[in-house]
Order: C-alpha cells, then structure tokens, then sequence
C-alpha cells in the first residue's frame, strides 16, 4: 500500500532506504543485497543494450541509464525494492523522438519528464495513480509488446528494412523484405529463443538472459569465424567516438559527463536548442513522465505486495524525477521502475535499495571490462530477448480473460486503447482511453443516483404528516453527469403539495453543476410557493449552498438534521400559510 498524502506527510527523499535502516540493517542484510544485486546486474546488462537498440539508440545508451538512474533513484526513491532502469513501455515513445530530433533531442525530453516527475512529486499527486483504469494499462502495455515484437522481426530475420513512421508502414515493409530472410541468423534468433524458453524450466540460479545471449554469441562466433558467415553483432553494426578514441560495439569507459544538447540530432549534427524545439518536446516529455510515473508506482506497488512492506509514491515520483534530470548528463535515457528486474530483485533475497545500487555497479563493471565480449552478442538475438519481453509485457493470458469476462464498456476501452496504441501512437490511446474510461464511470453513476418519492405512511416520523406534504429521497453523488436527471422529478409535483421534504442523507458529495441545478430548482419551486425542506446536509455541504446563493428563508426554506425534525418544521409552516389560504 502507498502511505498517504497529507500534510503530515511531506515529500522525503529516500524514504525507501530510510525505511530499510529503521528495520534494522546488518551485514546479513548487505550481504543478501550484494547477491540479489549481482543477480540483477548480470539480468540487466544484456536487458538495456537490448532495449536501447529498441528505442533507435547505440546500446551503450542503455547500459548508462542502468548504471546512473539506477543509482540515483535507488537512493533517493521511496521503494525498498523497486530496480530502476529502460524498459520496453518506453520503446513506443521514445523511438519517434529519436527518429525526429536524435539522441539530443531524446535526452532534451528525458530531462524535461524528470522536471515534470520532480513537480508532481512534490505536488503530493502519487496517489493519483490508482485512477487510471486497469483496461487502460491492458490495452496500451498489451498495445506496445505488439509494436516492440514487430519491429524486432527485420533483426531477427537478418532482414534490411527501413522502419517506417507508422507501425502499419513498418510492418508492410517487413512483409516485403520476407524472402530475403537470411537462415543464418534466423537459426542463430531460434537458438536463442529456444534457449530463453526452456532453461527456466531447469530451475537454475543462472538467468536465462545471460545463457540464451551466451550461447547466441557462442553461435554467431562460430559461424562468422569457420563456417564464413556474416552474422550481424553488436560490434559489427555500432561504432563510437568517445574522448578521443573510437571502436565498434561498446565503449569500455564508464559514463562521463556531457550537456544533453551537445549531442547528435536525427541528422547527425549537433542539436540546436531553441523555443522552438522546447515546445515541440513538451509534449513528448509529458507522455514520458505520465508513463514513467505510471509504470514506477505499480511497479512499487507490486513489490509492496510481494514484501508486505509500504512505499512512498511521492518520494518515489521525486526519485524518479531526479534520476531522469541526471541521466541525460551522462548519456543514458529515460529509466523507470523495471517491474521484471524488481521481482527477481526481491526473490534473490534483496533487503534494501543498497541491491539495486549494486546492480548498477555491476553494469558498470561489464562495460569496463566486457566490452569487447558484449560486442560479440549477435543481433538476432537480442531480438529474441525482446520477444520474451514482449511476451511477458502483453499478459496475454489476462488479456484475453479481460475480453472474455468484463463488461462490455471496459471490454470496449481495453480494445479502442489496444488498437490505438498499435496504429497511432500510445499517448492518443491513453488519452482517448481515460476519457472513454470517465465517460463509462459517469454513465455508471447516472444509474446510481436516484431520486424516488417516499410514501409517507413508511416512516414513523413523518406518517401524520397531511397529503400536502412530499417527501423525496437521494442517493447517490450528485455530480455534473446527473444532477439534472436526480432534480427534475423534484419538479414535477403534485399541484396540490406545498412543503417537499427531499431526504439527502445518502448523497455523499455534491458539485458545482449540482449547486447550480439545485439553485434553479429552488427558485422554480418558490415561483410555484412550494416551501423545500433538505435533510441530512452535512455542514460542508451547506456551506457550499451558501457560497452559491442557496439561503434558508422563514416558510420558504430551510435544511434539517433529522426526518423528526423536518416534520415539526412542515407542520410550523402550513399552520403558518393556512390563514392566507382562507
């Protein structure tokens, strides 16, 4: 469970690893760290290369973001457990902004998402997550493994294809790029995913990742070197140029600092700041917190119920602000909590946000000193690799349920933000998703807010109440969506009634569209001399009456606390009008 956000509750940094001293840390606990973060570390290694490759970028890219915002949001996030790093819901985001503005343009929005992170942590918004409606997330995560899969099919086929802007001019030239598929490496991606698939099954403590790329290499090696292949590695496909050196694959030197706009932009050129530029990444940068914030807080969320322990959203949401303004200065790109990296994290035996600083310093280690070994990983399967993620990011099986067993409104949002995300863009299918999603709750409440009339011989208080007496009851929320359609029965009464009692005990809450209907339904009651007695009102609701102009008048009306008390009022106020009817 999140703590909750209340103004005793201020926004801390490190929460997470504050929590973990006050349980009391030994060197037990560090060593289960120190074990659970190399476990990590040696998962995330081929993980980040493969999904900086994904986003259009040099795989280096991605071992930075591992190295840096791991660190950083580790120790200064409100999760105990959460590892933080790229992740595969960020390919469809960051991918476009690659091909429009390069590297410099993506760290550009990475910065500005970490800004934006900052403010709503500190804002106190983390508990807003849980409104997001679960066939929201289905249909874009589900959307974004169709989309991650697809565009890995060229790298796993050994295919030359150019990718498209849209998903559906991506996937028309992969299908016409089909009979050139190269047996080679499209056996060397079925090794490996053969290998990710089954190893599991024995039960190792040796991550399936590291074996299936191992041996993936282990087969391009042989191919390229005796049997005259031209398998396509890392190595073979990236160059750097980096403090006066340069290579192929990875560079063996750890992340240094640099301004994110002196990076390359789509052309290769140095990025040119400019408003221009700034405006047109806002947008992009906003879809980028929305969805870092997003994926982070569940996935703290579901450590929370794996550890039965608490985190701090706000603090977790400030964490991953600044992970993502530091990133950028050293080369890495968005990073978010890692749900997958999390969970292995906890089952390794991980106490405290030490393990995933660990595994950032384990990332780093491989890039010093494995580099060249990294650069013999072939592509094909680092395209396998993403398969499986993809996979286990569909939750297909849930997918499907979802389909099967929800109602027909959510089964609705689940496939419009599904289709969305695949053919346009995840932030469309998001946005149009939440309003679909508002729409269908608003729809909803309609049906639970209801004003019925209320016999007057059922309740003992009011039952020698004469006939020009009618009482009403509302339960229900009374909101923009049915204010009109709860107030209007109030309005059709009998000529003969003169005093409408109108029972609100069960309305919990009223809006500003309500105030004003209720004010017109008020005065349409006056010019018709009927006199309105509310009950139940809770003192702040009466206050809002006031504000708007809702004020109690001698015979006219007035607000009770109790059914008895209405009556002695309604029977008061006809004996008060009869001499004026005689």
């Amino acid at each position: 469970m999140a703590l909750p956000s209340s103004p005793a509750h201020r926004p801390r940094l490190g929460t997470g690893l504050l929590a973990a001293w006050k349980a009391g840390y030994g060197f037990g606990d560090l060593r289960h760290d120190i074990l659970a973060g190399l476990t990590i570390g040696i998962v995330a290694v081929p993980l980040s290369m493969a999904l900086a490759i994904a986003t259009g970028v040099a795989p280096q890219h991605g071992l930075y973001t591992a190295i840096v915002a791991g660190i950083v949001i580790a120790l200064t996030g409100g999760s105990r457990f959460s590892v933080s790093g790229p992740t595969a819901a960020f390919v469809v985001i960051l991918l476009p902004i690659v091909q429009h503005y390069g590297l410099g343009g993506l760290l550009i929005a990475t910065l500005m998402a970490g800004m934006i992170l900052v403010g709503l942590g500190l804002a106190r918004l983390g508990a807003l997550i849980q409104f997001v409606p679960y066939p929201v997330v289905l249909g874009f995560t589900a959307g974004i493994a169709v989309v991650i899969a697809t565009l890995q099919v060229p790298d796993f086929l050994g295919l030359e294809v150019a990718r498209g802007e849209h998903f559906t001019e991506s996937l028309t030239n992969i299908l016409a790029a089909l009979p050139e598929t190269r047996p080679a490496e499209l056996a060397i991606g079925v090794i490996t995913l053969a290998v990710l698939l089954l190893w599991p099954r024995l039960r190792s403590p040796v991550p399936a990742p590291l074996v299936g790329l191992v041996a993936g290499a282990l087969a391009a090696y042989v191919a390229n070197h005796w049997l005259g292949g031209d398998i396509a590695t890392i190595a073979s496909r990236f160059q750097w140029n980096a403090e006066g050196e340069s290579g192929v694959g990875i560079p063996p030197i750890a992340p240094s600092f640099a301004l994110p706009w002196h990076m390359p932009n789509a052309e290769g050129e140095p990025l040119a700041v400019s408003f221009d530029l700034i405006r047109s990444l806002l947008g992009p940068a906003f879809a980028i917190a929305m969805l870092a914030a997003i994926e982070s807080l569940l996935c703290a969320v579901v450590a929370d119920g794996m550890t039965r322990t608490r985190h701090d959203p706000n603090a977790e949401l400030i964490g991953l602000g600044l992970g993502n303004i530091a990133v950028p200065f050293f080369g890495g790109i968005t990073a978010t909590g890692a749900l997958a990296r999390t969970a292995t994290n906890i089952r390794s035996g991980a106490r405290s946000p030490i393990a995933a600083v660990v595994h950032a310093l384990v990332v780093l280690l491989a890039v010093i000193a494995l580099a060249g070994l990294l650069g013999l990983v072939p592509m094909t399967s680092l395209a396998a690799l993403l398969f499986i993620i993809a996979w286990n990011m569909s939750e297909a099986r849930m997918f499907v349920h979802t389909l099967r067993s929800s109602p027909s409104g959510d089964v609705a949002i689940l496939a419009i933000c599904f289709a969305l995300t695949v053919l346009f863009d995840m932030v469309l299918a998001v946005s149009v998703g939440m309003g679909l999603a508002a729409a269908l709750f608003i729809r909803r409440m309609t049906q639970v807010t209801q004003t019925k009339a209320r016999p007057l011989d059922r309740h003992p208080e009011v039952q020698d109440l004469p006939p020009q007496v009618a009482l009403y009851d509302i339960n229900g929320p009374m909101f923009f969506g049915v204010a009109e359609k709860a107030l209007s029965s109030l309005q059709m009464v009998d000529p003969d009634i003169r005093i409408v009692m109108v029972d609100m005990h069960g309305v919990p809450s009223i809006d500003g569209t309500a105030l004003v209907a209720l004010r017109r339904m008020v005065e349409e009651m006056r010019r018709q001399n009927v006199a309105l007695i509310l009950i139940g009102l809770s003192p702040r609701q009466i206050v809002k009456l006031r504000r708007v102009g809702i004020r109690t008048a001698a015979g006219e009306l007035t607000h009770c606390a109790s059914l008895a008390r209405a009556r002695t009022v309604a029977l008061r106020w006809l004996e008060e009008r009869r001499p004026a009817q005689v």
